[in-house]
């Protein structure tokens, strides 16, 4: 194992470098857990602790080490324990909102591209995915949309084109990773020492996509129950896994629900093609709704624009947004 095959780059070495020099060894969170965190580093992979300056000097729970960050460790001495005594800048962090929390919850740090993984079958839920890119798109990586499943579908295609018009920009594939469909495609994504997260619901089939892009079983998969296509959370923790073939995953839990962190900067990230065609309205504040001169429903008019993909932007954003006229 060596640190460039887990993302280690000139930027970071740069980074690194005063650190190195009082003592610091380079590495790579690997795996959190609840007292401890697994660092991969040049030479073995080891358990560490946060020391008591990194903690006190978090300023929020998401500033503590996680999944995917670049740390500098103390060796142990002796009897005592490894310490996480450094976080590097993150280059990206997929943040959300802690369940039942006031708190910002990291999922995974320094990650490229994020497969947002969803299924054709009762699963599927454009909202939900719509949330997803929202938190992507935030975070600084790349969003790519990976339809599972796919045999499933009655109309592969026209699943895809619905998905392609809430998600202008970002790449679809389908794919049916039990059968080892379509996975080629995704390739391209790990190119060049790539980190790709995975994110998406219990059951769409992220172990299984994780077990296949490995080409091990390195996790644990669980059939989906019949009678609502939902699934088991076989994935219980974040972990980030070094591909033989080139490139890192790291595949986190299974959301069952998605709040995002910050919501009201991100309610234009993924509607770009609704807030640009709201420059033309008449009313810099606008809730296209029933304002004269609105842009965005002239374009809904002339069929530009689908008036669901107008319903989901309101829905999602006039609660933050709405403003006195």
């Amino acid at each position: 194992m060596t640190l460039n095959a887990l993302g280690w780059c000139e930027r970071h070495r740069a980074e690194f470098a005063a650190h190195a020099a009082e003592g610091l060894l380079a590495g790579r969170v690997v795996g959190e857990h609840r007292s401890h965190y697994r660092v991969a580093t040049e030479t073995a992979e080891l358990t560490a602790g946060a020391t008591g300056r990194v903690r006190n000097t978090a300023a929020q729970r998401s500033d503590l080490p996680g999944v995917g960050d670049f740390v500098g460790v103390r060796l142990a001495v002796g009897d005592g324990a490894s310490t996480i005594e450094v976080v590097l800048p993150r280059t990206t962090a997929l943040i959300r909102k802690a369940s039942g929390e006031r708190q910002p919850q990291l999922l995974a740090a320094n990650v490229d591209v994020v497969f947002i993984v969803t299924a054709a079958d009762s699963d599927l839920n454009l909202p939900r995915i719509e949330r997803y890119l929202a938190l992507v798109r935030e975070s600084g990586a790349a969003p790519v949309i990976v339809l599972n499943k796919a045999d499933l579908a009655e109309d592969v295609d026209e699943t895809i084109r619905e998905i392609a018009a809430i998600a202008p920009g970002a790449p679809v594939h389908a794919i049916s990773a039990r059968g080892r469909e379509g996975i080629e495609a995704l390739e391209q994504y790990f190119a060049r020492s790539k980190t790709v997260g995975f994110i998406g619901s219990s059951g769409v089939g992220k172990s299984t996509l994780t077990n296949e892009m490995l080409g091990r079983a390195a996790q644990a998969t669980q059939e989906v129950r019949a009678h609502d296509s939902r699934g088991r959370h076989t994935t219980t923790h974040r972990q980030l896994f070094l591909r033989s073939q080139g490139g890192c995953i790291i595949d986190t839990p299974g959301m069952r629900g998605l709040e995002l962190w910050n919501a009201a900067e991100n309610a234009g990230n993924d509607f770009d093609d609704i807030e640009g065609l709201a420059t033309g309205c008449k009313f810099r504040n606008c809730r296209h709704d029933s304002e004269p001169g609105c842009a965005v429903r002239a374009a809904v008019g002339r069929g530009d624009l689908e008036a669901k993909r107008l319903a989901s932007y309101v829905k999602f954003s006039s609660p933050l947004r709405a403003s006195p006229r």
